[in-house]
């Protein structure tokens, strides 16, 4: 399974969406980068989503999903097991 980046903060609602859909996918080592408490990685974050400011932002391997609604939509499409598989 690929390395699953996800930039956050404790009460955004669609971070832990995303983090639930994932753990149902069978992820189970997220590195989840708080921008809340890491103030200074948030430029990082910036840096790797071609200056998206919202969180969360998911990578998977090198792949940048996007959003909540971005890695819903893969998963509805069919796109997201093969990614995780990957």
């Amino acid at each position: 399974m690929p390395k699953i980046l996800m930039y956050a903060t404790a009460v955004c609602p669609y971070c832990i969406r995303a983090e639930q859909l994932l753990k149902r996918k069978g992820v189970t080592d997220i590195e989840k980068v708080r921008v809340d408490l890491e103030p200074e990685r948030r430029e990082e974050m910036l840096a790797k989503s071609n200056g998206k400011r919202t969180v969360p932002q998911i990578f998977i391997g090198d792949f940048h999903v996007g959003g909540c609604d971005d890695l819903h939509e893969l998963d509805r499409q069919g796109k997201l097991d093969p990614l995780l598989a990957a």
